[in-house]
């Protein structure tokens, strides 16, 4: 078992979620609430976590969609304090880890929900009066369960993100066990996340030489791992593997991502509720192409991790990678028309990534980017 204490607490290995209980103790949480989703809950995995809890007093929300909203974390909200809970703990992908970040907030913090927007200025507003958390991924790609910041789509339809080292998780026990199960396109989508993070954040000007290696190792990981873990799902070192590049692109992405994220977060506000990891993979050849002039020698480095040199061979090389594990060519084969490109690229340029894109994008280049995507 690797015990990690980089940004917060990770366990680490087959076995991980038997700690719940303990961690749980460890960190005074006596009345947990369970954020979790449908589908985790008919995988059977909520089942497994109430094993590891035993006859610890607690209460299951398992209404997270798949996009997490406003209105989904004040019913938990609700739930939470109808449970007299003292903690959390987020059982899933990035979607309900992201929830419980919010809950986090509104369970013990005053006003909406807005008010604690990373762009609206309310990141300093987020005290350490959150409540504690404890994630638990069943998926290999948001890496939420090590991260400060949580992306959530509020009432009147924006995605915003908010950020704060007390959003931080109290601990992340990542199982790659709890990933056997994952379908092969969820698979493919969250790994394509993964290693979107890996990439995005070595190729930020940011100075974090941690953050660097830790984006570069997990990016090989990622690379060498994806197309195996889509392909066999049951791979215990695909999925080891996975998990950790999932776990390390959430650690260095602490160092700031780029305008793959900016335009994939105003994309999934759309009705048409794109998957996040999905996205990412289309938008990553165009935005690599374009990142190539302000940081050559960074997109070779990634480059390399591919087999190939340069930026256009690199674009061309994530393509091949998308096609292979099953992901869409375009946005256009997602539902999304160009007719939403204005107003996707008026939010991408207000969003939260774009300041630490390595080259700055115009309205225009964000444009190019969407159509050479679709």
């Amino acid at each position: 078992m690797a015990s990690i204490y980089y940004i917060t607490q990770v366990q680490f290995d087959f076995g991980a979620l038997s700690l719940a209980r303990a961690e749980c103790a460890r960190l005074g949480i006596r009345r947990p609430l369970v954020c979790t989703d449908a589908g985790v809950v008919a995988a059977g995995l909520m089942a497994r976590l109430q094993a590891a809890l035993g006859d610890l007093p607690h209460a299951v929300f398992d209404g997270t969609p798949s996009n997490p909203t406003e209105r989904a974390v004040m019913q938990a909200v609700d739930a939470f304090r109808a449970h007299g809970a003292d903690g959390l703990i987020a059982l899933g992908g990035g979607s309900p880890i992201d929830l419980a970040k919010g809950v986090a907030i509104m369970a013990t913090h005053p006003g909406r929900l807005a008010d604690y927007a990373t762009i609206l200025g309310g990141s300093p507003k987020i005290s350490d009066r959150v409540a504690p958390l404890i994630a638990i991924p069943t998926t290999a790609g948001t890496g939420s369960e090590v991260a400060r910041g949580a992306i959530i789509i509020l009432d009147d339809q924006r995605k915003l993100g908010f950020h704060s080292w007390h959003l931080v998780p109290k601990v992340a026990l990542c199982d790659p066990q709890l990933t056997l199960g994952l379908p092969p396109r969820l698979t493919a989508a969250t790994g394509m996340d993964a290693i979107a993070h890996c990439i995005e954040t070595y190729l930020s000007k940011a100075v974090n030489p941690p953050a660097d290696a830790i984006a570069l190792d997990g990016l090989q990981r990622g690379v060498a791992h994806v197309e195996r873990a889509f392909r066999d799902g049951g791979d215990r070192d695909a999925r080891w593997a996975m998990m950790s590049a999932s776990m390390q692109g959430a650690m260095a992405f602490q160092k700031g991502l780029g305008a793959v994220h900016s335009l994939s977060h105003a994309l999934g506000a759309l009705t048409v509720s794109p998957h996040h990891g999905t996205l990412n993979a289309v938008l990553l050849p165009e935005v690599v192409r374009f990142n190539e002039a302000a940081v050559p020698q960074r997109v070779e480095r990634v480059a390399q991790a591919f087999g190939v040199s340069g930026g256009a061979a690199l674009a061309e090389a994530i393509r091949a990678l998308n096609a292979r594990i099953g992901l869409p060519s375009g946005l256009t084969q997602m539902g999304i028309g160009r007719d939403s490109f204005d107003g996707v690229v008026a939010n991408a340029l207000k969003d939260h990534c774009h300041a630490t894109n390595p080259r700055v994008a115009s309205a225009d280049d964000y444009h190019r980017m969407l159509e050479a995507s679709a």
